[in-house]
């Protein structure tokens, strides 16, 4: 007999059916609860709720656990090619070297962008966040491919969409850099690989070469690898809802990035940078700075240790920190002022019994942030980075639930507002 569960509401019995999936997580299923007793549950924030049945990514916080499409992220990390991975996300498997070669030639000839986008780019004055940048112009490739906003749309313009958008987003988000810096914009070359393309794009003036370092592209890779999915997030979310309504993938993915720019969310890693540079300012004395942390008066907390989801130890932060010590390497950086701050608090998150008790281990924003930052990207373009990373899972879930035909999202509400009550004219207020 199939397991469920038994509500005794008002002398009636509920028999509430239990949804396991295949890492055996349980749910109840109470899509009929409102139609059977005029009840609905109340869970702020949905912490407790599934919205949707996904194959995507398996997440399991109790044990440090992350798997795409059942890959370990260890072994995708080390292994794999962002690309590689963005096409097993919205794919569902690892491509073959031929569907892979495809994939690849598809999104550099895609790269480019319609002339009248860097018009629009045009408008914004160079003040303006590179994430309301990306955001616009992203929703306005719905402008530019029509097709993208009919309810049905065959795989082959699905496809399609899909390629540019990959295509597009790295340069429109190089470009958003290009624009807050005042510097000339710089188009892509289909002779350079993903990572290493927009790199290019980012740091490349016409006026001089620009060497491509290795040792960067790979750590440029292993962090959209790490930022590629992460299950139902704020983000993620808001794409698979906006979506619901049939809106275009470009109008969804533009809605996720809006999501992703709220500090909450997706600003994790610039606050750790920002933090470590007010440190420094304060003269660097980190034990000082440690015990303010422990001070439950005290308004500071260290950013970038513990998540919110992860109870014993973040997957990503092992595989990055080993590329950030890398990269700092590589660059020359290891005596940075930053890293050495950095360092300490690292040491004393892993050794003192304060953080160890309530589980504040340094995270993949702790180390990702110091990385960006060494690359020379400004904090203001951390976002747009996880944006970059986070777009294939993005993709991958609105694919899905278009595929799985899920109705339009509708939450319910339990009001708490005025009871009825009848309008007086102005004169009489």
């Amino acid at each position: 007999m199939a397991e469920s569960a038994e509500l005794i509401l008002d002398g009636k019995s509920i028999i509430l059916p239990v949804i396991e999936g295949t890492e055996h997580e349980k749910a109840f299923d109470i899509g009929k609860l409102r139609d059977q007793t005029g009840y609905v549950t109340l869970d702020s924030g949905y912490k407790n709720t599934g919205a949707t049945k996904s194959a995507i990514t398996f997440l399991d916080g109790e044990e440090g656990i992350l798997r795409y499409r059942g890959y370990p992220i260890e072994q995708l990390a080390e292994k794999s090619s962002f690309l590689e991975v963005a096409y097993l996300l919205i794919y569902g498997a690892l491509p073959t070297e031929k569907e892979f070669k495809s994939f690849q030639y598809q999104i550099t000839q895609h790269t480019l962008v319609h002339e009248d986008i860097r018009k629009i780019l045009d408008g914004f004055p160079s003040s303006a966040h590179p994430m309301g940048i990306l955001s616009s112009l992203i929703c306005s490739l719905t402008a530019f491919y029509p097709k993208s906003i009919a309810p049905e749309i065959s795989k082959e313009e699905l496809d399609l969409n899909i390629v540019r958008l990959m295509a597009k987003i790295s340069t429109i988000a190089a470009w958003s850099y290009k624009n807050s810096v005042g510097h000339p914009l710089i188009y892509p070359r289909n002779d350079l690989d993903y990572c290493a393309n927009f790199l290019y794009m980012m740091f490349s003036f016409p006026t001089e070469k620009y060497e491509i370092n290795p040792i960067v592209v790979s750590a440029l890779n292993k962090l959209l690898i790490l930022h590629a999915d992460h299950e139902q997030n704020c983000s993620t979310s808001t794409v698979r809802l906006v979506g619901s309504a049939n809106a275009s993938l470009y109008g969804s993915v533009s809605a996720g990035i809006n999501a992703l720019w709220g500090p909450l969310h997706g600003g994790a890693n610039q606050e750790v940078v920002e933090m470590l540079e007010a440190i420094e300012a304060d003269g660097g004395n980190t034990s000082r700075w440690i015990t303010k942390a422990k001070d439950k008066d005290d308004s500071f907390r260290l950013m970038g240790f513990g998540h919110r989801v992860y109870k014993n130890f973040d997957p990503r932060a092992t595989i990055i920190k080993k590329a950030a010590d890398e990269v700092l390497q590589a660059l020359g950086l290891q005596d940075s002022p930053l890293l050495k701050i950095a360092q300490e608090l690292e040491q004393a998150a892993l050794t003192d019994q304060y953080f160890i008790e309530r589980k504040l281990y340094p995270n993949v924003d702790f180390y990702s942030g110091i990385i960006y930052k060494a690359l020379g990207i400004p904090t203001e373009m951390f976002t747009v980075m996880f944006a970059l990373g986070r777009l294939p899972g993005w993709i991958a879930q609105w694919k899905e639930m278009r595929e799985n035909k899920e109705p339009i999202g509708r939450p319910r509400q339990i009001y708490t507002g005025e009871l009825e009550r009848d309008y007086k004219e102005i004169s009489a207020r």
